[in-house]
């Protein structure tokens, strides 16, 4: 085995230091979730709670691995970022933004960590208000849980993409919902944050992705966003994008002096992982960040926006594929749903009655496969009880 196939080896899911690694990220990033939506409040600054989540996570991995001989990269794997209502996502403002919470608010929360490189990813939708979530907002919610867990139980090896993309189609049609277009589910790998591999939410003409099977070890961002709406997200101002990634095979040399400066400061601070503008000094950045992304030195994460008065929904999960099955490591409870639809189609109640764990062959580990599958179909029972809350009441 040569040098290059044993560090390629070490560095997947075969190795159990690297598995740690990516639980490690996504108990930080389940935190980080859980403190933002316990910030969450009507009259609170977005800009407030976004640099709450991101301070979190900086708190946190760094604390970790301070005394190994090694230094190892840690911190905010993507900016947290609260797109409220029909705003479809990366909604991260500035400093200045006076943007704050009503009750009533749909708000799609989205942040990532990572130790390492090694990058855990999660979405939820929380809804402002007490008690339970009723009528079509309901129904948006419950679709884009119920397309999750069918992902998560056909993102498995010797699976195709394709299936679920087709999967979760369906399953937003149950609900008189569109899974909004455009959303990339991708491979992960140390440092890739948006890796070859995807799984596209809705296949038309105009997008087009290569099939490909998923394997034994891989880790996968799965990210659904289903809308009452047309499922067409539409970008209104290209101001409100304040997220970005460096184009790390891309290179120009950039006239402006501010923009140097600033590209400079983004090299050394920010050099593999999508950060925000507000990390930077808020004029220069203003200026200097245009020519960059002009040429294409800074990917940008546009904040894109559905029809005023549509419903929006998120979820986005890190899964690891392994030996045993997939292992979801990023996640949320949701809040109580009462929907206006339910599932009756007999093969989306198949797809969530699939067990996530594989079940192993000889003496001690199969009862270990059989307590997994009794795991599955009780959180099966609660998904089915959760989305089919309102039935009773018909």
């Amino acid at each position: 085995m040569s040098d290059d196939e044993r560090e390629e080896k070490e560095l997947d899911l075969s190795s159990p230091e690297v598995v740690t690694k990516y639980k490690s990220a996504a108990e930080i990033a389940n935190k980080a979730l859980q403190l933002v939506v316990s910030e969450c409040k009507p009259k609170a600054k977005v800009v407030d709670i976004c640099e709450k989540g991101d301070a979190f996570i900086r708190e946190q991995t760094g604390n970790m691995y301070k005394n190994v001989k090694r230094k190892i990269e840690r911190g905010v794997a993507f900016p947290t970022c609260i797109s409220v209502n029909n705003t479809i996502c990366h909604f991260s403002p500035l400093a200045s933004d006076e943007t704050v919470l009503e009750e009533g608010d749909m708000l799609k929360i989205d942040l990532g960590c990572h130790i390492d490189g090694f990058i855990a990813v999660v979405a939820h939708t929380h809804v402002l208000k007490e008690g339970a979530v009723t009528g079509r907002a309901a129904d948006v919610l419950a679709a884009v849980n119920t397309a999750a867990e069918v992902a998560l139980r056909l993102v498995r090896p010797g699976r195709k993409n394709k299936d679920v993309t087709e999967a979760i189609q369906k399953v937003a049609t149950a609900y008189d919902c569109k899974i909004v277009e455009g959303v990339l589910s991708h491979q992960m790998k140390q440092f890739v944050i948006d890796g070859n591999k995807v799984v596209l939410s809705v296949s038309n003409p105009e997008t087009r992705v290569d099939d490909a099977e998923f394997e034994e070890n891989e880790v996968y961002a799965i990210d659904i966003v289903v809308s009452t709406g047309e499922g067409k997200p539409k970008l209104l101002d290209e101001k409100q994008t304040t997220i970005y990634k460096r184009a790390v095979d891309k290179n120009y040399h950039l006239k402006m002096k501010t923009s140097r400066f600033i590209f400079s400061e983004i090299s050394q601070r920010f050099p593999i992982m999508p950060f925000t503008a507000r990390a930077l000094e808020e004029k220069r950045a203003r200026l200097g960040l245009v020519e960059c992304v002009n040429h294409e030195l800074l990917q940008p994460y546009p904040v894109l926006h559905e029809k005023p008065g549509d419903y929006v929904a998120h979820i986005k999960f890190t899964v690891l594929l392994m030996p045993n099955g997939s292992d979801r490591i990023t996640s949320h409870p949701l809040q109580e749903l009462e929907p206006t639809k339910t599932i009756d189609d007999p093969e989306i109640k198949a797809w969530l009655s699939l067990g996530t764990k594989t079940k192993k062959k000889g003496g001690g580990k199969k009862k270990k496969g059989k307590k997994g599958d009794k795991a599955d179909e009780s959180a099966e029972a609660e998904l089915m009880e959760t989305t089919n809350g309102a039935t009773a009441q018909e």
